[in-house]
């Protein structure tokens, strides 16, 4: 009988775990390592390198090696712009989508993701001797419908089915085999290359129960990585006048160095970089060594642990739990080693000790095999209940977001609301479903759209419109409609990221701009002049963004930044915009 497996699909590693003897155990790669670098290479003679084999070649073929695609997969090209900035290799828009441009051909993050999964799932099959064919993939607690039905595609374009999407706090929860203990509260924190998610947990007595879940789907390990890159490239900017980012196989041999130095720095309070011949010019050749200590990185990350914080606080307020009703504080994802992060989230319990028993990069793989073994029946019994990250409902007909199902409602879940016509012999309606915590619908994201006809004529108000929104275990969203006095129905699965189209036709009013400067310097007013202001409701951490992305897009005008840099900080700006004034669209 085919194995069942249990995937990590991360942003920088990957792991596969499976059942054996009725334990979880991590599947060593081809080369005996047991993690796999979620890295996808595509060299000039037309081969397809994976894992170890593609990071070793990155250097000398830094456009045709892809990484970090988790941090784009369902994500539209204009949400993107950071992370875009991150990568040496091409990312571009296609319909509105986020691609990536390699050697001519444009691919989608989850067909990337795709190619990852097949070769960890080929090379678990040889070690184990066994046909795999099924699997449990975790995502982030905060991944919204959009970034779930990417990954499950993924699965589908590896060969794979789907037996189950599990969330990476619930998946290290049974790793730790909480749900074979005695009831307690678990407060779970991952911080992985590309996310941060916070659950909090009811534990115990056969059940996982997922409490309250909040994140930031902006920060995870690599900005660390990238934040260390811009020191030691401004560094070696202001030292020798030349500029290392400007050269995508110089820029790679960076990024890789500051990776090395942040880990290392996890153990030690200082780390060398060493980068011979770097550059050159006239005089000759150039070597990048450096010192970094643990109080200069921390000096520079010191605004990334900051935005730890507050979705921290925000799902322990939603659970309503304090620190003093926490018995576990688990910490998932290799950035949790900063020690840094680990003092704020000391802080942050009150100083109860964070726990790292099981290794971080490994434990939500193997919460993921547990998984997949109590779905095909080689388990003990468990009952898993998580949450929706994110509130669904319509937009009504006035522009503001009705709520159908609530954020950190436990699901599977089914709720039905009436709605009716808003004008008089109205015989259809548009139904546009949306994700998000905006209450102007424009700024929340638009998972479908159809049209419901058929409606019968009378005065406004009199149709009973019954829009039913059915979420599942996995997170995902069926969304149908019916006339309950005609009987006119529609529905849709939500299978493919929907594109909102704009009420100004085929571009927005601030994405029209013609002038990329004056487009920035209007968005860096209006976003300086909100920040000053109450900004009510708005998270800390996205206060903290905003901060972040006025000192860049200053920045880029005053050194006179060529034009797709400034139009990548307009969007990024647009972006947060859209959270301070809901008025301007983010699209």
């Amino acid at each position: 009988m085919p194995r069942a497996v249990g995937i990590d699909l991360g942003t920088t590693n990957s792991v596969i775990a499976a059942v054996s003897g009725g334990r979880p155990t991590v599947v060593p790669n081809a080369t005996g390592s047991r993690t796999t670098p979620s890295v996808v290479a595509f060299t000039e003679a037309g081969a397809l390198l994976v894992g170890d084999a593609a990071c070793r070649q990155a250097v000398l073929n830094p456009q045709g090696t892809v990484h970090s695609a988790k941090r784009f997969a369902g994500r539209r090209y204009d949400e993107v712009g950071r992370e875009a900035a991150e990568v040496v290799f091409d990312v571009v828009g296609d319909g509105g989508l986020a691609r990536f441009d390699v050697k001519g051909r444009r691919y989608a993050p989850e067909e990337i993701s795709a190619l990852v999964l097949r070769s960890l799932v080929d090379e678990a099959a040889r070690t184990l001797g066994e046909r795999i064919d099924r699997a449990v993939v975790t995502v982030p607690a905060h991944f919204d419908d959009a970034q779930r039905t990417a990954t499950r595609e993924a699965g589908r374009l590896a060969g794979l089915e789907i037996l189950r999407l599990i969330n990476e706090p619930t998946a290290a929860a049974l790793a730790y085999g909480l749900h074979l203990r005695q009831r307690q509260t678990i407060l779970v924190v991952d911080l992985g290359g590309g996310t941060f998610d916070v659950s909090v947990l009811t534990a115990g007595d056969g059940t996982v129960e997922v409490r309250a879940a909040a994140g930031d789907s902006h920060l995870g390990g690599d900005d660390f990585d990238h934040r260390l890159v811009e020191h030691l490239v401004a560094e070696f900017h202001r030292d020798h006048g030349i500029d290392l980012a400007a050269d995508p196989q110089t820029r790679r041999r960076v990024v890789e160095a500051a990776r090395r130095a942040k880990e290392e720095l996890s153990a030690v309070t200082e780390a060398e970089v060493n980068l011979p011949f770097v550059a050159s010019d006239a005089a000759g050749p150039k070597h990048l060594r450096t010192l970094i200590d643990r109080p200069s990185f921390d000096e520079l990350t010191g605004d990334l642990v900051e935005r730890c914080r507050n979705p921290v606080e925000q799902a322990m307020r939603d659970a309503r739990v304090a620190p003093a009703d926490l018995d576990q504080v688990l910490m998932v994802g290799g950035a949790t080693r900063i020690p840094a992060v680990r003092d704020l989230l000391r802080r942050l319990a009150d100083g109860q000790e964070p726990q790292l028993l099981i290794n971080a990069d490994e434990v939500v793989a193997l919460g993921a095999a547990v998984q997949a073994g109590l779905l095909i029946g080689t388990g003990g019994p468990a009952r898993l209940r998580d949450v929706t990250p994110l509130a669904l409902g319509l937009q009504a007909h006035d522009g503001t977001m009705a709520t159908i199902i609530e954020r950190n409602t436990a699901i599977p879940v089914r709720r039905t609301q009436v709605f009716s016509t808003a004008e008089d012999g109205q015989t259809s309606v548009d139904v546009v479903v949306r994700q998000g915590q905006r209450r102007r619908a424009a700024d929340n994201r638009v998972l479908g759209r159809f049209r419901l006809s058929g409606i019968r004529p009378a005065p406004r108000g009199v149709p009973r419109i019954e829009v039913t929104i059915d979420t599942d275990a996995d997170g995902m969203v069926t969304i149908s409609a019916r006339d309950a006095d005609g009987g006119s129905r529609q529905s849709i699965v939500v299978t493919e990221i929907v594109e909102p189209r704009s009420p100004a036709g085929d571009a927005g009013p601030v994405a029209a701009a013609t002038d990329p400067a004056g487009d920035l310097e209007s968005l860096i007013e209006l976003v300086e002049r909100e920040l000053t202001g109450p900004a009510t409701g708005v998270p800390a951490h996205e206060r903290t963004r905003a901060r972040m992305l006025l000192d860049d897009a200053g920045g880029a005008l005053r050194e006179h930044a060529p034009v797709e840099r400034l139009r990548t900080l307009a969007a990024e700006l647009r972006q947060v915009a859209a959270v301070f004034v809901p008025a301007i669209p983010g699209a």
